[in-house]
């Protein structure tokens, strides 16, 4: 009997210690359920703009965590370099977004919400080309962020380094290849290899992965501490290999081989396909100026496409340098790159194009060869045959053919993946719900939300831990009065 009553008084001493516990730790947070703090983002790329709005529970140490992609908007019309003549217009042109901020940033949080734009290569081409114009539009665009409530905290134009380093460091953050959160709210480094990362934006494409090789040009290398760890990362912008300038240099190589004729073959368009367009269309970016002839620029050609996929392979490569090198090893242009390894992670248009390919053509892209033939096959395909099988992609379907060519050539005699990495390279849009792109890379660094020194294991409770231990206080504490009730009644039973 005293051993029933020891093992009573046990249990309600370890259900008061545990209360006890509770007490001390809660006695300086009586907040409850953690609220989330937010960031927007406006990604203001060369085709388009696109604005992401983040959010993070507000009890992070530091306010380190798991950021998740709260929601998007994507900017109606091009992007803000394409109003270098009329400035103010790059700002208006964000108001519908920014309006939807508003709502969908809780209005206490307004204020402490800090905003960012960063421009990517359409404005360095710009700045390039008229350097007042770029300064202008990022003026007007700056007037339009600071008249809303928010945080701004400037806007500015990316290198295209930066863009590449922060696509990285925004694909292997939402993979949690640095650092994970454990169950019990401790950090745990889960020793995953990082993973590679290719861009492909209108502009520029960028390519960045971590690297064991010596890196020969150091304008190519970027060392980063994140959370205690080192990286040596492998970083390259190439402007001017972004879609939109791709095809426009492509067009020029065209006019060029048939002296700028009034009717120009186009081996990349579908058969039925033509079109009429200025020089002016083609020679007004920095990317073709150099190839710009003496003509008057609002001289009009029409171009007839050939669907020709051996031809147009041909006049794509022709966009490439692959002969000058003065390293070990080159990509192309000149520009050294150590050999690719490990897994990799290509965005934007990049996955736009093999999801067309995949999901329009019904081909699969496990290989270089499955490329390389799906490439063909949609040269091959007429225009109303195209226009059959997918009519909301209308505006960009007569350019498929052109792009699947040079990612095929990029990614093979550029990137020099072969038939044992290609099949590592993920096309992806987003990770989980969270798009893939430099953006939340970029705020991630400007707010300093990844440390560079390893973060302390002890943290600070978590709202969802508390709740556990409450549910166990509760468990224990009922387990002692049950036994506590039996025992008694035992008790009596053996009196009588």
């Amino acid at each position: 009997m005293a051993r029933r009553v020891a093992a009573v008084l046990l249990l309600l001493a370890l259900g008061c210690l545990l209360g006890i516990l509770l007490l001390c730790l809660g006695s300086g947070d009586t907040r409850g359920p953690p609220g989330f703090k937010y960031g927007i983002v406006l990604d203001a790329g060369s085709s388009h703009t696109a604005m992401f709005v983040y959010k993070w529970p507000a009890d992070k140490e530091n306010d380190t965590g798991v950021v998740s992609e709260h929601s998007m908007c994507d900017v109606e019309g091009p992007g803000i370099s394409s109003y270098s003549s009329n400035p103010p217009a790059a700002g208006t042109s964000l108001v519908h977004c920014l309006n939807q901020a508003l709502r969908d940033v809780p209005k206490e949080k307004h204020v402490g919400t800090p905003l960012y734009l960063g421009a990517t290569a359409g404005m360095r081409l710009l700045n390039i080309a008229n350097l007042q114009a770029s300064d202008a539009v990022l003026s007007a665009v700056a007037a339009t962020l600071k008249s809303y409530p928010f945080n701004f905290r400037g806007a500015k134009i990316l290198s295209g380094e930066e863009e590449g380093v922060f696509g990285w460091v925004t694909a292997n953050y939402l993979l949690e290849n640095f650092i994970k959160r454990g169950w019990l709210g401790e950090w745990i480094q889960p020793q995953k290899k990082t993973l590679g990362a290719m861009d492909f934006g209108g502009a520029s494409t960028q390519i960045t992965f971590e690297t064991r090789d010596i890196i020969e040009d150091p304008r190519n290398e970027v060392m980063l501490k994140l959370y205690g760890q080192v990286y040596k990362v492998y970083t390259h912008s190439f402007l001017c290999y972004g879609r939109d300038q791709v095809l426009k240099r492509l067009l020029s190589k065209l006019l060029q081989a048939e002296s700028y004729q009034a009717t120009v073959p186009h081996p990349c368009w579908p058969t039925g396909y033509h079109k009429r367009l200025s020089l002016s269309s083609v020679y007004d970016s920095p990317c073709t100026e150099k190839e710009r002839p003496s003509l008057a620029l609002n001289t009009t050609v029409t171009m007839v496409g050939t669907g020709n996929g051996s031809l147009c392979a041909l006049h794509v490569s022709k966009l490439f340098n692959f002969t000058t090198c003065s390293f070990s090893r080159c990509s192309f242009d000149g520009i050294f790159q150590p050999e690719v390894s490990g897994n990799f992670i290509a965005f934007s248009a990049f996955f736009y194009t093999v999801d067309f390919i995949q999901t329009v053509m019904g081909r699969p892209v496990r290989l270089p060869s499955d490329l390389k033939d799906a490439a063909k096959t949609i040269c091959a395909t007429s225009w109303s045959e195209l226009l059959q099988k997918a009519p909301k992609l209308e505006k960009r379907l007569s350019d498929y053919c052109a792009v699947s060519t040079f990612i095929y050539l990029l990614t093979t005699k550029g990137y020099n993946f072969n038939n044992h990495s290609f099949p590592n390279i993920a096309f992806q849009k987003k990770a989980g719900e969270t798009s893939i792109g430099w953006a939340l890379g970029y705020m991630l660094n400007l707010t300093n939300m990844i440390p560079a020194e390893k973060p302390s294991s002890h943290k600070s409770m978590l709202y969802n831990y508390w709740v556990i231990l409450i549910l166990l206080f509760v468990v224990i504490t009922l387990m002692s009065l049950v036994t506590a009730v039996c025992l008694l009644r035992r008790s009596k039973s053996s009196t009588i």
